[in-house]
This record gives C-alpha cells, structure tokens and sequence, in this order.
C-alpha cells in the first residue's frame, strides 16, 4: 500500500488553505494600518518635544510648522525655526500620505517659548485607510500642556479637543 493523497485530497487541501490565507490578509492589512497610525502618533509627539528640548537647550524661542509629512521649519516668520545644531529641521518623516492621514487645527506657525512652552494650541488627528483607529494629539496654552489620546469624533469633520479622550493604553 502506498502512502500519500490522491488528487481530489490534494485540492481540497490547497483549496482550504486558500481559503483561510485570504481570511487572515484583512486582518493583517488592519493590523499594519492600526500600527502605522500609532507610530505616526508617537512620531508627531516626539518631533514636539525635540523642538521644545532644543528651545530650552538655546534659552531662545523659536517656531515650527505642521506640513503634510510632520514638523518642519515655518516658511517665513518672526521666529526662527526650530533647528538643530547641524540646520537640519525637524521633520519626522511619519509616514502621512496614502496610508496615514493627517487634519488638524494648529496655526500656521507653532510659537515655542525659551523655556519649552508651546505657545500656541491646536488637536492634530491621524486615521488610517482600512482601520477605524484615529489618534490625537492636543495641545493646551498657556503651558503648552501636550496629551495623546484616542479620536472619537467624526472622520471628515475639523478636529476638536473634546473629542479627544485618554486611552489607557497608551
């Protein structure tokens, strides 16, 4: 006797692992989204406090803008832009574009005293094509207070603060 499959066996095997391969792709297309909003999330946050350290750092107030790839030095005004020692700009490169995008409600240019204090407020919200999960990130003047959160507000509407709620895991 011989061991083996026969050919209707062999394709009913491969026709079920066809099967569940194309159930798992959705999820792990969501999974990749989820996690690409979260570490635009992460990224938005950490260019912040770079460009506050570096405020504190030179005791001299500077600015910085919110452009479609992340923090980036102001086109124009008063105030110089938040720089590190070598010139180059804060740009964090976090991915926004086809998978992840960016809405917020910050001014043009983002004042950061000497001391590290954001001058200005505003609420930035990430989504991700093929996942329900919106980011957010507020900002609070006078003290320039910066929380993260989870979006529940309407996904074509501007951001608002309140609809920006604590999660706890982050």
């Amino acid at each position: 006797m011989t061991a083996g499959l026969t050919l209707p066996e062999a394709l009913v095997s491969v026709a079920l692992l066809g099967v569940l391969s194309s159930l798992a792709l959705p999820s792990a297309q969501e999974t990749l989204r989820r996690q690409q909003v979260e570490s635009a999330s992460r990224q938005l946050s950490t260019g912040l406090e770079l460009a506050r350290s570096r405020a504190e750092q030179t005791g001299q107030p500077c600015g910085l803008s919110l452009g479609a790839q992340g923090w980036e030095a102001p086109a124009g005004g008063s105030l110089p832009a938040c720089l590190n020692e070598q010139g180059a700009g804060l740009s964090t490169g976090i991915g926004i574009g086809d998978d992840v995008e960016l809405r917020h409600t910050f001014p043009t240019m983002l004042r950061i005293s000497g001391n590290g204090l954001v001058l200005d407020g505003g609420t930035a919200v990430l989504s991700g094509a093929g996942t329900s999960l919106q980011r957010c990130l507020v900002m609070a003047p006078p003290l320039g207070v910066v929380r993260q959160g989870r979006y529940q507000g309407a996904a074509t509407s501007e951001p608002s603060s309140s609809a920006c709620l604590p999660d706890p895991g982050l």
